[in-house]
């Protein structure tokens, strides 16, 4: 925004602005907006008025504009806004807490943003503040469970210490399994989601009979063995 007016303070106002300016009960606000009108009716320019004023060249025009349409008073007043969207119902907030932390419907792992949206009945953008609010994350979890083996520090250094300084000309393996039929018994029940904590589950699971097949890649040539 440019300057589109020319400032002209009669005598009347100019008694008035200069009451305001010396009046030490005024907010620094309403003198520095009264200061910027004092110095725009000298016929200073806009750089020199709002480097003297302590303001940006966008102050001034704006503040130019306000006293040329609505005089002094407009100086002494914020521009009212409109009001903001309401608040969604606190019934409403629940609902998507108790979606968020109960069973999905089909075969989904956890609630998206977009479906307790959908099934509410209210933007996504409004479940993910609530998310943000009460701190849930559906989509993270987090592994739980204490080896119970005696030498299972000893195991861990051994098996991380040969990927980070394998010994010379050595073939390090990375092994994996791809199972036949996907196993979802843990061995040990998880917690559920709850405001500010991540589900949980166990790091393992029963096999339940199923069969895995074995194979090897060579990473050269990506011939299976």
């Amino acid at each position: 925004m440019a300057q589109t007016v020319s400032v002209i303070v009669g005598a009347e106002d100019r008694a008035r602005l200069a009451a305001l300016l010396g009046d030490r009960n005024r907010p620094h606000k309403h003198v520095q907006r009264v200061n910027i009108i004092v110095l725009s009716a000298e016929r200073l320019p806009v750089q020199e008025v709002a480097r003297r004023a302590g303001v940006s060249r966008p102050a001034v025009w704006r503040w130019q504009v306000r006293y040329a349409e609505q005089g002094v008073d407009a100086l002494l007043r914020d521009k009212t806004r409109k009001p903001g969207r309401a608040p969604l119902p606190t019934a409403t907030v629940a609902k998507v807490l108790a979606l968020t932390c109960s069973e999905p419907p089909g075969a989904v792992t956890h609630w998206t943003g977009r479906a307790v949206a959908k099934a509410v009945g209210i933007s996504l953008r409004a479940v993910q503040r609530i998310w943000e609010a009460n701190r849930l994350q559906p989509h993270r979890l987090r592994t739980f469970k204490r080896s119970n083996d005696p030498a299972f520090a000893a195991k861990v250094e051994d098996i991380v210490g040969l990927y980070m300084d394998p010994p010379c000309h050595a073939v390090v393996l990375s092994i994996d399994e791809k199972s036949q039929i996907q196993a979802l018994d843990r061995t040990q029940p998880g917690l559920p989601l709850k405001p500010g904590k991540y589900g949980t589950m166990t790091h393992d699971y029963k096999r339940n009979g199923t069969t895995t097949l074995f194979a090897a890649l060579n990473t050269l040539d990506g011939t299976v063995v």
